[in-house]
């Protein structure tokens, strides 16, 4: 397997399996072809995704990190064997435009994007689908658009709901709600166009963050589903991403 084609994170349990990944490769290769690997945790398979958002590759998670939530399980003994017998699944991202201050940015994020607080005093936040008010003011800590694929990470901290791979949603939980208090959000159709604007950009500023790429002073944010890119992720045979949402929409947490 050509080396370009295992991307690793720069951490020393990446590095190694890196390593025990070309010793098996030596001695026997893939039959499936255009597959990458990635030896790394979520952040850098989210990563790795975006930086490579025009190919039409397949990538194959190898878990370094802590959770591996997009990743597979290390097997030194199964690996030719698990990417062999793997199953493909695609995921669109967001595509979040923010207006700030002095500059508009574009950026994708397949988890989510997060609108957080940027001082000590709560946003005071406009959230629309299209031309709807979906909440005139919402007075928290933030709001969280979340993909299915994002649904069990920052979305599942706040409370948000656990999406079907397959469901066309996107979530939209608040971040501490103050005002209306017991709201919890909306779930909407992936074909939406969310609209966020700080009410009081001056004295109640916020940051909004795709992923893990952060945007400061936003005023404006619209968030919609960007379907004309696909991500083809592989996972193990009976160890799917969809199989791993279900554990958690049934997972009882013990404390």
């Amino acid at each position: 397997m050509n080396k370009k084609l295992i991307i690793s994170d720069k951490n020393f349990k990446s590095t190694q399996i890196k390593k025990q990944i070309l010793k098996i490769f030596k001695k026997k290769q893939l039959i499936k072809k255009d597959i990458v690997l990635v030896v790394g945790g979520d952040g850098f398979m989210l990563k790795t995704l975006k930086k490579n958002k025009k190919t039409k590759k397949l990538f194959y998670g190898i878990n370094s990190g802590n959770y591996g939530f997009l990743m597979n399980k290390f097997s030194k003994k199964n690996l030719i064997k698990n990417i062999q017998n793997s199953n493909m699944i695609s995921i669109s991202p967001l595509e979040m435009i923010v207006h700030a201050k002095k500059k508009t940015k574009k950026c994708l994020a397949i988890n989510e994007v997060s609108i957080l607080r940027q001082s000590r005093q709560a946003a005071n936040l406009s959230l629309k689908n299209k031309s709807n008010f979906i909440m005139k003011k919402l007075v928290s800590d933030g709001v969280l658009v979340s993909t299915p694929a994002g649904s069990t990470a920052y979305n599942l901290s706040v409370h948000g709901p656990i999406l079907n791979l397959n469901s066309k949603k996107i979530s939209i939980a608040p971040i501490s709600a103050f005002r209306p208090r017991r709201w919890l959000g909306k779930i909407v159709s992936y074909k939406s166009k969310i609209i966020i604007t700080n009410l009081n950009p001056l004295k109640r500023p916020v940051s909004a963050v795709a992923d893990n790429v952060e945007v400061r002073n936003a005023r404006k944010i619209i968030i919609s589903v960007q379907n004309k890119i696909k991500f083809n992720l592989l996972y193990d045979k009976n160890k799917s991403l969809q199989k791993k949402i279900k554990l958690e929409q049934l997972r009882k947490e013990v404390f």
